[in-house]
């Protein structure tokens, strides 16, 4: 249990109010870790807030953020310092996908909103917290990223190029910060059961074409993703960094 032991640990998850977010929360606070609620909705905040105290006390604080927002995502950061001391794990969970179609049928602004939400400020935010765990000499950044990001899609193109883009940008950002013994890392989930990908899910057609391909012949439930967080943040994963933990059923190897 100690290699996966986070006690001590502080812990900042966006869009932790649903499905992939609020499940790496809850097992986050299950192993130890102190850990920040936060999307858009205050009011869903304080609900998972509430609900995760309620199993394993004091250990989740609510700060709702716009992550789009450059000066609302420095208010989650210096408010989560003023009530935790610190970050030691950065989740950036939130996305946004407001497009579902060809990628010349997409409008600028939708195309603009998607690499805003999902690549920038992911950018930002680990700007916000690494010079903290450069001074600590010890910190897990960790971006959920996707396999759209490993193949192109008739569908979904706009988001496939944000989420490669956060593959990248991990890699980066575990070369430069690799000396100060800072590890980042993705995770890439194929369809999980969650209200963000029900357009997938939800619709018998493609759920049966991908199911029918993937060796486990179903797919994923957030706690499949949370498992591989705990990994990453924890001493287990201490000698991981810079790489891409696809979890997806097998499906982008059958």
């Amino acid at each position: 249990m100690e290699l996966f032991n986070l006690s001590g640990k502080r812990a900042l998850i966006t869009g932790s109010t649903k499905g992939i977010g609020e499940a790496i929360a809850k097992r986050f606070a299950e192993h130890g870790a102190k850990v920040v609620i936060s999307s858009r909705k205050e009011d869903m905040c304080i609900k998972i807030r509430d609900k995760i105290n309620k199993e394993f006390p004091d250990s989740a604080i609510s700060i709702p953020c716009n992550i789009n927002e450059k000066n609302q995502l420095e208010n989650l950061v210096n408010e989560t310092n003023s009530n935790f001391g610190g970050i030691d794990i950065l989740v950036c969970n939130a996305a946004l996908n407001p497009f579902f179609g060809s990628s010349m049928d997409i409008p600028d602004d939708a195309f603009d909103k998607i690499l805003s939400a999902n690549i920038k400020s992911n950018h930002w935010l680990s700007n916000m917290v690494l010079p903290q765990m450069i001074e600590r000499k010890e910190g897990s950044i960790i971006v959920i990223s996707s396999i759209g990001g490993l193949k192109g899609s008739e569908m979904l193109g706009a988001y496939s190029i944000s989420k490669a883009a956060d593959m990248q940008l991990i890699r980066n950002i575990a070369v430069e910060q690799g000396p100060n013994n800072i590890r980042a890392n993705c995770i890439s989930p194929g369809i999980i059961k969650t209200r963000f990908a029900k357009a997938l899910w939800d619709n018998p057609e493609i759920l049966q074409n991908t199911t029918s391909k993937a060796p486990l012949r179903r797919i994923g439930v957030p706690d499949e993703v949370a498992g591989a967080a705990i990994f990453l943040a924890s001493d287990a994963g201490s000698f991981t960094t810079g790489q891409n933990i696809v979890i997806d059923g097998g499906v982008t190897i059958a």
